[in-house]
């Protein structure tokens, strides 16, 4: 089975790092690759992730994640021979980056009613499952393969959603 190294950009306490990596690698694991793979984190504010959503996306407010995949996958399958994608230095396959405003997680926390660690690790998951394939373009198959496949994993993590819990 592959694993995924985690890199970090931006400032964030160690024990939200630790989770948003440990939720990663839950993702990736979930797929039981035959490749190691790497992922770029950056933490945010509001202010930071509202800059890339204007400059990536055309859309000038803050979001609480924002994914950047490198490779075409469909829902966890990689779309063309990985083999030729791995990085010639480290042997992974790079997965892409993602964005995560922290302000923008702990007011979502507060709002859906559960921690900002369980908001913290639903949207590592999330944007990890974006940079592997699923969308949630519509109210459809898309979106709820892309749910399942969440709340599983934050089920293995000891993380799954409480009924009462809006997200």
């Amino acid at each position: 089975m592959g694993k995924l190294r985690v890199e970090f950009h931006g400032d964030g306490p160690e024990r939200t790092k630790l989770l948003i990596r440990l939720a990663a690698k839950a993702a990736f694991a979930s797929f039981d690759y035959p490749f190691d793979g790497e992922v770029c984190i950056e933490l945010a504010n509001d202010e930071k992730i509202r800059e890339y959503n204007r400059d990536h996306r055309k859309i000038d407010r803050a979001t609480d994640v924002l994914s950047f995949p490198l490779n075409d996958f469909y829902r966890g399958e990689p779309q063309e021979a990985y083999s030729g994608l791995l990085d010639p230095v480290s042997g992974r396959l790079p997965l892409g980056d993602m964005v995560i405003s922290l302000e923008r997680a702990r007011a979502q926390a507060k709002e859906y009613g559960h921690s900002a660690a369980r908001e913290c690790a639903y949207l590592t998951v999330h944007s990890m499952l974006h940079l592997l394939g699923y969308d949630h373009v519509d109210e459809g198959q898309e979106k709820a393969a892309m749910r399942e496949r969440e709340e599983a994993v934050l089920s293995v993590m000891g993380l799954s959603r409480r009924v009462d819990d809006q997200n």
